[in-house]
């Protein structure tokens, strides 16, 4: 793999340019982008790279075993950066479970490729490797630099809708409190979707839009082929280094202030919250318990637990969980004994997967899943899928969903309060209202 390194003065701009570069050079309807974007957000154990994949290499082909495996199969054929997705319909493989709602989005249930490019942006140079000329590339990037860099559009006005009624909400959120009295679960992560038919999305100005009023550790931006991804993710599910392990479940979220004063009062209010740390906890209790089946006995260890960190719309209550895995254990290995990610389903974990798809009207797909990558050592890095757009331009229609954990003692219409504050970054971006 050749490799150009090149100091350069304004990183931002470059990596503007890049993504249209990237946009034009696989503007055909093959063609593939990854963009996964920190925005400097400080969080711990490190976000996302500021790292952009382009072009497809190799396609790993899912069609004739499980899809982790198949990704397993393919690195140890040839060693080398994967990117892509892992939908959260792939319990199915995982476990004995179904999805009984329609692919609307028409997303593959994974998709990973290995690049042509791989461009890093670090804090003051530009990092290019592929089996091409990376000179090339660079002389392609100043010569665009001339040209205004991609920008957020204005929005126009969006019609969107809701999958399921305020009315039929409260009532699913009291159905499974029932369960939970039933002792069925004690914790279920209950999502529904927002959507717009024949909706023609520029999405690179529209994710831009995305990311610049809410700026994520984990943000993404994929085009694979005519199906977009545009991701403002707070949240790690896994990572490798080494033969280290670390999760990063989110449980518990508020608003963020007016003013500092405010700031202040909502912070401790999420610290201190009953009903909060109790669902953090339990969330903390199962991401332990699926880390420990890849790990060396005694090695799994709660590094935080309740760290409160914010973020430009809301503050989170994320809990960090590492262990070291076991000899026997590999990276794929480590992937499936933790996927799909607790934080998104509940407790227990397939019996709340199996009350997820007999309550919600939409298939999760993309959503719930995880976007990241794995380098040629077999490491790897995956965010959780949510506070993310997806659309399909070939049928116009886009959809993003949005979820809050259901405990016994939740207020009902609060939940419903807590899934607008969470949908509201992209309805700003839509230009929506409801």
């Amino acid at each position: 793999m050749n490799v150009l390194r090149v100091t350069v003065d304004n990183i931002p701009a470059i990596r503007g340019h890049a993504l249209t570069w990237a946009m034009g050079q696989q503007a055909h309807k093959d063609g593939f982008v990854a963009f996964l974007n920190n925005n400097t957000v400080a969080y711990p154990n490190d976000p996302f790279p500021n790292r952009l994949f382009v072009g497809q290499k190799r396609v790993i082909s899912f069609s004739d075993s499980t899809a982790i495996q198949a990704l397993a199969d393919a690195h140890h054929a040839h060693p080398s950066f994967l990117v892509g997705y892992l939908g959260y319909d792939l319990k199915n493989q995982l476990e004995a479970l179904n999805s009984r709602n329609p692919n609307r989005l028409g997303f593959p249930d994974a998709y990973f490729v290995e690049p042509e490019w791989i461009i890093d942006f670090e804090e003051d140079s530009l990092v290019i490797r592929g089996k091409g000329d990376p000179n090339e590339l660079w002389s392609q990037l100043v010569a665009l630099s001339s040209s205004p860099a991609p920008r957020a559009l204005s929005p126009a006005p969006r019609a969107i809708q809701c999958r399921v009624t305020p009315n039929e909400y409260l009532a699913n959120v009291r159905r499974i409190q029932q369960h939970i009295l039933a002792g069925d679960v004690y914790e279920l992560n209950y999502c529904i979707e927002f959507f717009a038919e024949q909706i023609d999305l520029d999405p690179l100005s529209t994710y831009l839009a995305l990311n610049e009023r809410s700026p994520m550790p984990f943000s993404s931006f994929l085009k694979i082929g005519d199906r977009y991804v545009m991701g403002a993710s707070p949240e790690r599910f896994l990572t490798k280094k080494g033969r280290t392990i670390l999760s990063q479940p989110i449980k518990g979220t508020i608003r963020r202030g007016r003013t500092s004063e405010e700031d202040v009062i909502l912070r401790a209010q999420l610290l201190n919250s009953e009903k909060e740390r109790a669902e953090n906890l339990m969330i903390v209790d199962l991401v332990r318990n699926d880390l420990a089946r890849s790990a060396k006995t005694g090695s799994v260890w709660v590094d935080e637990l309740f760290g409160i960190y914010g973020f430009k719309q809301v503050y989170q209550m994320i809990s960090t969980v590492s262990a070291t895995l076991r000899d026997d254990v590999s990276w794929a290995d480590a992937i499936r004994n933790a996927f799909p990610m607790g934080s998104m389903t509940g407790a227990p974990k397939i019996r709340a997967m199996e009350l997820i798809d007999e309550l919600e009207v939409s298939r999760r797909g993309v959503y719930s899943g995880a976007v990241g990558f794995i380098t040629p050592e077999g490491d790897f890095d995956f965010n959780v899928v949510i506070r993310t757009l997806l659309y399909n331009a070939q049928t116009q229609y886009a959809s993003f969903s949005v979820g809050s954990a259901i405990t016994y003692d939740a207020d009902p219409a609060q939940e419903w309060e807590e899934c607008l504050l969470k949908a509201k970054a992209i309805r700003d971006v839509l230009g929506a209202s409801f």
